[in-house]
């Protein structure tokens, strides 16, 4: 699909999802209605997934979005990512709190019960061979620029202060705007970025990658799907989720994941890392010792 075809997509989604009922049967309408009524919740899951959640297969989930005039999943949610239809903050609030309701009347219960989920992504066997592929890339780095935004912003500053304790040199990309130039401005060989970015490819991650690519440096995504567009910008997707799809993101799970890397990089380089970590510890005595 061009991407003239992918745009025009996004723009009619909502009427080819309704027009092509009478081309369905009543598991591919299920499907349909689905769809067009839990977009973020499509991005953010496989076919198996959706089909699990809808309550039939995933061949009836692939063939409905041929139906629809999608060739594939993924043409489908490049369809989504580049309509206006996603949900906004408060409308995965409303959705956590109505979930939360039904499923125990206790919001701790049901936010650790997703975070359990995310656990069991990561215990998986394919996101521990993405890790370790991850971790691969991220070896072979003289240094590691991590970039997120907003609240991942803050996590990629952990990351980095957790990488640079452990013998890594690192680095945190976390500007908007032109701003993100200035902390583009040093990207050089020997760069390997680790990306933490979710949905749309919004002009900064594009930047992002544009930049990387532009000097040949190698990427690692942190993500929640590992088949949309934005998964394909990188040489390596670690898929995480981020709570439960279309509800509050929540970024236990991610945190989990990124202390793994940065400890699974100490265990690939343990005398830097002991050799760092010695090092901080006579930083810090040295500190103590100015306040007597």
């Amino acid at each position: 699909m061009t991407v003239d075809a992918v745009v025009d997509a996004g723009s009619l989604l909502g009427s080819a999802l309704r027009s092509a009922n009478e081309q369905l049967g009543a598991a591919g309408r299920r499907v349909a209605k689905f769809i067009d009524e839990n977009r973020q919740v499509v991005l953010a899951s496989s076919a198996a997934a959706l089909g699990a959640r809808i309550g039939t297969s995933d061949a009836t989930v692939l063939r409905t979005v041929q139906t629809l005039g999608f060739a594939s999943l993924a043409d489908l949610k490049s369809a989504i990512l580049r309509s206006d239809s996603l949900s906004t903050p408060a409308d995965d609030m409303r959705r956590t709190l109505v979930d939360l309701e039904k499923a125990t009347g206790h919001a701790l219960d049901g936010i650790l019960q997703a975070h359990n989920e995310g656990l069991e992504v990561l215990r998986s066997a394919k996101c521990r061979t993405q890790m370790a592929n991850a971790v691969r890339v991220l070896d072979g780095a003289e240094r590691i620029a991590v970039f997120g935004l907003g609240p991942s912003g803050a996590l990629a500053s952990y990351a980095s202060t957790l990488l640079a304790r452990n013998g890594c040199r690192s680095r945190t990309i976390s500007a908007t705007g032109s701003m993100l130039a200035d902390q583009l401005l040093d990207l050089t060989d020997g760069d390997v970025l680790l990306v933490l970015a979710y949905g749309r490819l919004y002009r900064e991650v594009r930047a992002v990658f544009a930049e990387a690519r532009a000097l040949g440096l190698a990427t690692v995504l942190m993500t929640e799907a590992d088949d949309t567009p934005l998964a394909k910008l990188a040489d390596v997707c670690v898929a995480i989720p981020r709570g439960r799809p279309g509800q509050v993101a929540l970024h236990g799970a991610t945190l989990v994941g990124l202390e793994g890397l940065v400890l699974s990089l100490a265990a690939a380089r343990p005398d830097a890392a002991l050799a760092s970590l010695d090092n901080l510890n006579r930083l810090r005595r040295a500190t103590e010792a100015q306040k007597k």
